[in-house]
């Protein structure tokens, strides 16, 4: 199984995409974050995300895109921005034919953390620990889009197996053991 996971924004927007072979840890195939910067006005940025998240889908052919539901803060226009960027997130997958997959950010925390409060620097450490790469700096966005597919295949598998003790836990996410 091979999925997309984006973190949204118009600064920049997250990406990673992971493939989790049977049995085995999570293999980061790219990831990084599409920066926005250079543009002055959100059409641009919009088609900057749509157009490179299909390149990407076109590339690694992902069959899932996992993504972060905006989220009402403190400020209005950025989430408004965030749901903007998200659009043309989903967009882009669904225009590929993806299976799309929105999550909480409590949610995608909870599960790579176990802590829906994480914080970012929390985030990173656990998305290094888990794809085993300690010695790989991700930007904290990047980070969020590996979470995001993380959560993806976790609830994924979550729900295909029931595990009634840590035994059968064990046996039936191999892959979330860190060792």
């Amino acid at each position: 199984m091979i999925i997309l996971g984006v973190d949204p924004g118009t600064i920049n927007c997250g990406y990673a995409v992971l493939e989790f072979p049977q049995g085995k840890t999570a293999q980061r195939l790219v990831s990084g974050a599409i920066s926005l910067r250079l543009f002055d006005n959100i059409p641009d940025k919009l088609f900057k995300i749509f157009t490179e998240l299909s390149r990407i889908i076109t590339e690694f052919h992902p069959r899932q895109l996992s993504i972060e539901t905006a989220f009402y803060g403190k400020n209005v226009q950025s989430a408004l921005k965030i749901g903007l960027a998200r659009g043309a997130a989903i967009l882009a997958a669904k225009q590929s034919g993806l299976d799309i997959a929105e999550y909480a950010p409590r949610e995608i925390k909870k599960a790579v953390t176990g802590n829906g409060s994480a914080s970012k620097e929390q985030v990173q450490y656990m998305v290094q620990t888990i794809l085993n790469c300690k010695s790989t700096k991700f930007l904290a966005d990047e980070a969020d889009a590996i979470a995001a597919a993380l959560c993806h295949s976790f609830r994924s598998k979550s729900s295909d197996k029931k595990s009634s003790n840590w035994s059968d836990y064990v046996n039936n996410f191999p892959e979330r053991v860190i060792k």
